[in-house]
């Protein structure tokens, strides 16, 4: 039966309004909430586990599925990020303790000044933040690279999400059980087990990029891999050089204290 949309008025004939998407009238009932609880708990985690199940098989090829409109049965990948990371920092934070573990064994290795010190405790316990955080950036250097592959910037930024998260599922899966097991060891052996695992973001992001241009030369791929590589550390150790730089400038301000905090030992 044919209903005037309390919206805008003009008439639905299916279950929304063709003109501005409102749902048909459902008088709320016993059956409405029932219907509502189904579609709120059941459809959101058959959206979020298809999409990592689609990520841990194949990362490139999920991305290019959403990024060319095949997006119904697709967790959003910007959302995606922001769960993944969420669910990452609380493990290293509440679960793992990484900060208080990789603060004593920067403190132990008396790491140039107590400022580089934090800082380095902050960069190796919360990895995954930090590269939440310069998606954009990353966005920006797979941009660069493959320019001349037709994707425009803001789908180089969907791309990284996808690399991000699939980056934050192998720690979640593979490196933080690891940490986990051995969390009684030495501050020096689970230091080692986060730099390692950073080894892991060169076959990740080729594994990605081979998924997603499939149709691409494995030779063009490794090529654009270590491209991509090299315009990430250089943007990071220029992220390193303009923190310290911000530092040493709001310590000169804040007075002696924050000299001593920041100055080399």
């Amino acid at each position: 039966m044919d209903q005037i949309c309390p919206n805008c008025s003009n008439t639905i004939k299916v279950n929304f309004c063709e003109n501005c998407g409102q749902k048909k009238f459902k008088r709320i009932d016993k059956k409405y909430i029932w219907d509502e609880i189904q579609y709120t708990v059941f459809h959101t985690n058959k959206g979020l586990l298809y999409t990592l199940k689609k990520i841990i098989q194949n990362p490139g090829k999920t991305a290019k599925e959403f990024i060319d409109g095949n997006r119904v049965n697709h967790y959003k990948p910007i959302l995606l990020i922001f769960v993944l990371s969420g669910i990452s920092t609380y493990i290293s934070f509440k679960i793992l303790d990484l900060s208080k573990i990789l603060g004593a064994y920067f403190a132990d290795k008396n790491i140039n000044s107590k400022f580089m010190g934090d800082l380095m405790t902050f960069l190796s316990s919360y990895t995954t933040i930090l590269m939440l955080a310069l998606v954009p950036f990353f966005a920006l250097t797979t941009k660069i690279v493959f320019r001349k592959w037709g994707h425009n910037y803001y789908e180089h930024v969907v791309m990284n999400a996808y690399i991000l998260s699939y980056y934050t599922l192998f720690s979640i899966l593979v490196v933080y059980p690891l940490m986990f097991v051995l969390r009684e060891s030495s501050p020096t052996t689970l230091y080692y087990i986060t730099q390692i695992s950073l080894l892991a973001v060169p076959f990740i992001i080729f594994i990605f990029f081979k998924g997603f241009y499939a149709d691409k030369p494995t030779l063009s791929i490794i090529g654009k891999t270590l491209l991509v590589l090299l315009l990430t550390i250089l943007g990071y150790i220029l992220f390193i050089v303009i923190v310290s730089i911000v530092g040493i400038i709001i310590a000169m301000i804040m007075g002696p204290e924050a000299m001593k905090y920041i100055k080399p030992s």
